[in-house]
């Protein structure tokens, strides 16, 4: 059956509202892109997930949660993450803008006319790298977790998770599952050395330049209690993004939008209507 008779297949049976999730794939730039769909509202939100991430490891809640009514919702995983493989992950040294191209040309092949992101730790990166260079495109942006460059405290923090075995279970487990024992700790040490190559460049610069280019209103969280992410940067850009709003969440760590899941959700929806 054709995708399009399948989701309308699908969404008669969906009655008032399809609040069911459908995976997929489609070809983006070479790559079969795998996502997860579901809501029926007119505004789009595209889900970016963080390192080795994915829509069904990373964004559970918000999936299940966030009001299908007013939001359709696609959660990504990037080529390389996720179910979006062959190919394996590479980091080269644009592999952020890579990731941001890719992300606005999925959602361009879904015929989204215009899109919100929401972004979380390398997704938030690829989100500011996305409202940057298609400012047209995008309507409102909520990032938590992002870093705009990378400092000497950042790579020590980086080296402290090289190491997946040192991992605790409750993270590691679902990874291991998803991508199996050898691939997991491969990526991840190949990240280590990708997010650490940004250290080499002046100012540690991954995307400070482009922070004056974000146009839409964009909403930074930050966890206070954070451990990967020092509470500078989440400073560093909404000084840098203008007009941007800062919401400081004391008992958050790197993943609030999983811990405090409701108060997450409500934040962001109140922001994006």
């Amino acid at each position: 059956m054709p995708r399009n008779l399948l989701y309308s297949h699908l969404s008669s049976h969906l009655s008032p509202f399809r609040t069911s999730v459908t995976s997929a794939k489609v070809a983006v730039n070479g790559v079969q892109l795998h996502y997860q769909q579901t809501g029926e509202g007119d505004h789009a939100i595209l889900l970016l997930p963080g390192m080795l991430g994915s829509g069904e490891t990373d964004f559970g809640p918000q999936l299940k949660n966030l009001n299908k009514k007013l939001f359709t919702v696609v959660a990504w995983d990037p080529r390389g993450y996720g179910h979006s493989r062959p190919p394996d992950r590479d980091f080269p040294a644009d592999f952020f803008e890579r990731d941001a191209k890719d992300a606005v040309d999925l959602m361009k092949a879904l015929k989204f006319q215009k899109v919100s992101l929401l972004g979380w730790s390398d997704g938030g990166i690829t989100a500011l790298i996305a409202a940057a260079k298609y400012p047209s495109y995008i309507h409102k942006m909520v990032i938590w977790g992002a870093n705009a460059y990378v400092t000497d405290k950042d790579s020590m923090i980086y080296e402290g998770i090289r190491d997946v075995s040192k991992w605790s279970e409750r993270t590691r487990k679902p990874l291991e599952a998803l991508y199996g024992c050898d691939y997991f700790a491969r990526t991840c040490e190949k990240w280590v050395d990708g997010i650490r190559q940004f250290q080499h460049l002046p100012d540690g610069n991954i995307c400070r330049h482009l922070l004056p280019q974000v146009q839409c209103p964009t909403l930074v969280v930050h966890g206070e209690k954070d451990p990967l992410v020092p509470r500078f940067h989440a400073d560093f850009i909404h000084e840098h993004v203008k007009g941007s709003r800062l919401h400081l969440m004391p008992e958050g760590k790197h993943n609030l939008h999983l811990r405090f899941a409701n108060e997450f959700n409500k934040l962001a929806e109140d922001f994006l209507q």
